[in-house]
């Protein structure tokens, strides 16, 4: 279908990402998904092109844009190509808000510049291993020194994104007891510097897919945060954490929309090649209707895509609309996916094809940034029942 949701800077902006991506990622690709993450250099890299700088204010040497269209072209051409960025998403989409909404005068000017260039890398830990969709179950503790000065972290994270290479991690961490009327008090966000005494990553732990993207287990033993790297204020953290998840979840759902579309490209360039019983499998009628039955849904999450980025443009997206995008886009991704790869055959098994990469890439989709299940029970609750 026809787009509008983009205009002119936007297709320059594409073709950059696609060239770079073509030079510096696709050749690379393979290597670094057996290491299980990228090399610090890319980011790096990403850092030169501006990439870690589309949303960050100006007078911080930013782009200044509030737009989410640029990480969604982003996402696009990254489907496209069958590869990631690594850890990218979480530095800029996830951790970025954050800091800039939340951060004071002196600790913007203390990591943004790092940010910026990719020399500070940052991460986010949230979940825990009691405590996923539930933050208000979170366990890991900070305690104010009685001077005032420091907090003291314990605790435990997982499945954090980013984890291995982080310079500085946003720990939500429990500041004071929940309170018997409100489990979600109490909680705060500490950004904590990696080199801390007392830190320390354990698993690197090995996924399904997404496996150049690092993840870890973090483990927090009487590390020494000081009071200037609290953000924002004491107590505030789930409110904060809340007001972020209307992007978090445009992002999946332009991740998964992205990566469904890749999909039919793939299978639509494989079936014209490969040859059973002597025909081309684009020519079987079977082929022909699974291929357009992708091609209608692929569609519809495309307009439900767009419209969103601009709701989003106009800071008009709600709540339960995003969730509403995210559910649809994350469910229609796997059903696309799972077809694309079975026009494969076996050759869609294995992993030297991108259409197997995006089947293990995108499952996550449906659990982060809230669960299909939890989005169901925003949208229910959004229609009065």
């Amino acid at each position: 279908m026809q787009r509008t949701v983009y205009n002119s800077d936007h297709d320059t902006f594409r073709h950059m990402i696609r060239t770079f991506i073509t030079r510096e990622v696709v050749p690379h690709f393979a290597e670094w998904e057996e290491a299980g993450m990228v090399p610090r250099s890319l980011y790096r890299q990403l850092g030169d092109l501006g990439i870690f700088g589309i949303e960050l204010p100006e007078e911080y040497g930013g782009g200044g844009e509030t737009s989410f269209k640029y990480q969604a072209v982003i996402r696009e051409e990254t489907a496209r190509a069958g590869v990631t960025f690594g850890a990218d998403v979480v530095h800029t989409c996830l951790v970025l808000p954050y800091l800039v909404e939340y951060g004071n005068d002196e600790q913007k000017a203390r990591w943004l510049p790092g940010f910026l260039s990719g020399e500070l890398m940052t991460a986010i830990a949230m979940t825990e291993p009691g405590a996923g969709s539930d933050l208000a179950g979170i366990k890991t503790t900070a305690r104010l020194s009685g001077d005032g000065s420091h907090y003291m972290l314990n605790g435990s994270k997982t499945f954090i994104t980013g984890g291995v290479q982080a310079d500085l991690i946003l720990v939500v961490a429990r500041t004071s007891p929940a309170g018997d009327a409100d489990r979600r008090a109490g909680l705060s966000i500490l950004c904590v510097d990696t080199t801390s005494e007392g830190f320390s990553v354990g698993r690197k732990l090995e996924k399904l897919g997404l496996r150049a993207q690092d993840t870890a287990e973090l483990s927090f033993t009487d590390v020494r945060v000081p009071i200037e790297n609290l953000l924002g204020e004491e107590g505030a953290g789930f409110g904060y954490l809340t007001r972020n998840l209307v992007r978090e979840r445009l992002g999946a759902a332009v991740g998964s929309y992205a990566n469904a579309s890749a999909a039919i490209e793939f299978a639509t360039a494989y079936v014209k090649e490969r040859e059973v019983f002597g025909t081309p499998v684009a020519q079987f009628q079977n082929t022909k209707f699974v291929l357009a039955e992708c091609s209608a849904e692929v569609a519809a999450a495309q307009a439900a895509v767009d419209r969103a980025l601009d709701l989003d443009e106009i800071r008009e997206l709600t709540v339960a609309d995003a969730a509403r995008i995210k559910l649809f886009c994350t469910e229609m991704a796997g059903r696309v996916i799972d077809k694309c790869l079975q026009l494969h055959g076996g050759y869609g098994y294995m992993r030297e094809y991108p259409i197997s990469r995006l089947y293990a890439d995108t499952r996550v989709n449906r659990i982060y940034a809230g669960s299909s299940e939890v989005m169901k029970t925003i949208i229910a609750k959004d229609i009065g029942i």
